[in-house]
């Protein structure tokens, strides 16, 4: 990613993710950035729960904060995208998110052609061992 320093590139991304509106409803915070990775995270919240019973975060909570990890990940790709969006998405949920941790995706975009990034992610609670889903995806990639 060319000059910028790792704090400088962060900011920026975080400045992009609060400029999102539904990345900013959701309290996403912008962890790390790497070349081609991106770690993103977002606190549980009583408003994101999708079964008042259990307390769990809904799974679409969960699939937007990959969603947008994926998207941080290939704008972090040396290469350089303009932009991108998202062509597919497929999430593999294995468990709930435990009631009150903080949900953190981790993405990185491990292949990239002139016009479309593939990138793969995990979605984790405190339980680091025991995901809560996992990703695969296609990007476009605009230069």
């Amino acid at each position: 990613m060319s000059d910028m320093s790792q704090t400088d590139q962060t900011r920026i991304a975080q400045q992009f993710i609060e400029a999102i509106p539904h990345a900013r409803a959701l309290g996403m915070r912008v962890d790390d950035l790497g070349e081609g990775a991106a770690t993103i995270s977002m606190p549980w919240a009583e408003h994101l729960v999708g079964d008042p019973r259990s307390g769990v975060v809904h799974g679409g909570v969960v699939s937007a904060l990959m969603d947008t990890c994926c998207g941080a990940a290939v704008m972090a790709h040396p290469s350089g995208p303009g932009s991108t969006a998202t062509i597919d998405l497929r999430i593999d949920y294995m468990r709930s998110a435990n009631k009150g941790q903080r949900i953190t995706a981790k993405a990185h975009c491990y292949h990239i052609t002139r016009t479309v990034a593939f990138v793969r992610a995990v979605a984790l609670d405190e339980d680091e061992e025991n995901p809560v889903a996992a990703a695969t995806g296609a990007f476009t990639v605009e230069r």
